[in-house]
């Protein structure tokens, strides 16, 4: 018999358990093993697995009205879309499939705001080292890792890379007449779960204020609740941006993102400008409405914020009892983990032997990016799973 899989494009490498369900933040494959899942599909199921409000929507909005196109009003797109503005800074949404495609409206929104402006040569996008901003040509392009531009031709004009941390370096690009605006994940992700410090996202807004430039979040990993705050920016007062990218937990699971910007930006994204035809569609937006209504409270937020603190204190009391393979706890809130002294590869298989599902990062980081639902037991089994998963992992 064939391999089933060999005719799905080898860009991934899967291990061998295939998961047929899940309850919370657990997951059961086929056979009935179950895992702690503590990556939450790269911090996508926000809810955990199988949320019944999130079903109930799903399953309403089934049974009526799939798709139309942005051809129509969506009422769901509109409510969501209201709800959005009314607790955060933004002005105007733009719904995606991804958040690769909030990235690229971003970028878009971010020109078009400049040129409509008459400085047509506003197009350089400031980003930094260890940035992931997905996968698109123009993505990874703003995010110009190496890795993952080779083979895909040259490298796109408009985009300046600077090494994360390099104020001066920041300060002589944003003055430069071609600079559009500074674009940024207030806790990078991919490149290695590690956070701007709030005086730096503070300074970046006063940076582009000063040179007239536009400031962008990414914030497709570590928004929605994952920092204990709706979005991770509003921990520092006076750091709002004028465009932001959400994705991931905004769907709780059902992929959707959305491209966030003031009025003064989106009101130059006129019909022509861009467009999406599933952007905002009915399915998307029954889920979306319940994940947004359920992560704003405040209540909910303040839970993450002290079951963050406890998983804080597990992974210091980690790197206390392997100082000779931990050498720092990094991230913030729910988007954290440990920066390993070796390659975390392998620790990420002996954790899943261990029925604990983790990820990895950039600069050798076991990343953690579970369901916001989860409590101290589940916290509690995840660190003792690390815990003998560390004493017995031998760095290669």
């Amino acid at each position: 018999m064939s391999d089933p899989r060999q005719h799905i494009m080898p860009v991934y490498r899967p291990p061998e358990e295939v998961f047929e369900k899940g309850e919370g933040p657990y997951l059961f494959t086929e056979s009935g093993t179950r895992y702690l899942d503590f990556i939450a599909g790269i911090a996508v199921n926000a809810l955990g697995h199988s949320h019944p409000a999130m079903v109930d929507a799903l399953k309403g909005q089934a049974e009526k009205l799939w798709h139309t196109s942005n051809m129509f009003r969506v009422r769901g797109a509109e409510e969501l879309a209201d709800k959005i503005c009314r607790d955060t800074f933004a002005d105007r949404v733009f719904f995606t499939n991804s958040g690769t495609e909030a990235v690229e409206c971003a970028i878009k929104s971010a020109r078009k705001y400049h040129w409509a402006n008459g400085n047509e040569e506003r197009i350089d996008i400031i980003t930094f080292t260890g940035a992931f901003h997905g996968r698109s040509l123009g993505a990874i392009n703003a995010g110009g890792n190496p890795n993952y531009l080779q083979g895909f031709g040259p490298k796109l004009p408009g985009f300046v890379h600077l090494e994360w941390g390099d104020h001066d370096a920041l300060k002589a690009a944003a003055a430069q007449p071609t600079t559009a605006a500074v674009f940024v994940e207030p806790v990078q992700g991919e490149g290695g779960v590690r956070a701007m410090p709030d005086a730096c996202l503070k300074g970046l807004r006063e940076l582009c204020d000063e040179h007239g430039i536009l400031l962008i979040y990414d914030e497709v990993q570590c928004g929605m609740g994952r920092t204990g705050k709706l979005f991770a920016h509003e921990w520092v007062d006076g750091a709002a941006p004028d465009i932001l990218c959400s994705a991931k937990g905004i769907g709780g699971g059902f992929p959707f993102g959305a491209c966030l910007t003031t009025e003064t930006v989106g009101e130059h994204m006129q019909p022509g400008s861009h467009g999406s035809t599933y952007g905002g569609n009915p399915l998307a937006m029954a889920v979306g409405n319940v994940v947004w209504d359920i992560i704003s409270d405040e209540d909910f937020l303040a839970e993450v914020r002290r079951v963050s603190a406890t998983l804080t204190q597990g992974l210091k009391s980690l790197a206390d009892s392997h100082p000779d393979k931990v050498e720092a706890v990094t991230g913030k809130g729910l988007l954290t983990g440990l920066k390993m002294k070796a390659n975390p590869k392998s620790l990420q298989g002996v954790c899943r032997d261990k029925n604990l599902l983790v990820g990895v990062a950039g600069n050798n980081v076991l990343r953690l990016a579970p369901p916001l639902v989860i409590t101290d037991e589940h916290v509690r089994e995840a660190t003792n799973i690390m815990d003998a998963a560390l004493s017995e992992w031998v760095p290669e």
